[in-house]
């Protein structure tokens, strides 16, 4: 079995090694304990596969939106198996997703309908310029 430092682990998941700190601070992340002695240990903590998995888990879970506090009760509902609350949880973002789909969409059609505006007129200013600026 392979053993990481926190320095591996945080490589390993794609992340800094001030954001495991964060998530073992969070909960979401176990803090091994620290081996006994010198030897060739050295008194640092080692993390497991497990600790790899759980973090590629949470940095895929936060790419899909959902919060750190949705996350850890992912995580619990792996443990209790409660697919009924993981469903309700991913149909929530998809609805928030769906939701901010429709935003970028109308921002596109508005900004899309400026440049076709400052295209069509030249004298005047341009209709991109002025919608950004303040009233």
């Amino acid at each position: 079995m392979r053993e990481w430092t926190i320095a591996g682990l945080a490589r390993e998941g794609e992340v800094g090694v001030e954001t495991v700190r964060y998530y073992q601070r969070r909960g979401l992340l176990e803090t091994p304990t620290r081996p006994e002695g010198g030897g060739s240990g050295g008194g640092i903590r080692r993390y497991g596969e497990e600790a790899v998995r759980r973090l590629r888990f949470i940095r895929s879970a936060k790419a899909a939106g959902f919060t750190l506090e949705e996350i850890a009760e992912l995580l619990a509902l792996d443990a209790t198996d409660d697919r009924a609350r993981a469903r309700e949880l991913a149909a929530g973002r998809i609805a928030a997703l769906d939701a901010e789909i429709a935003k970028m969409k109308a921002a596109r059609e508005a900004l899309s309908r400026l440049t076709r505006e400052c295209g069509a007129g030249s004298a005047g200013p341009c209709p991109i310029l002025a919608a950004f600026e303040p009233s």
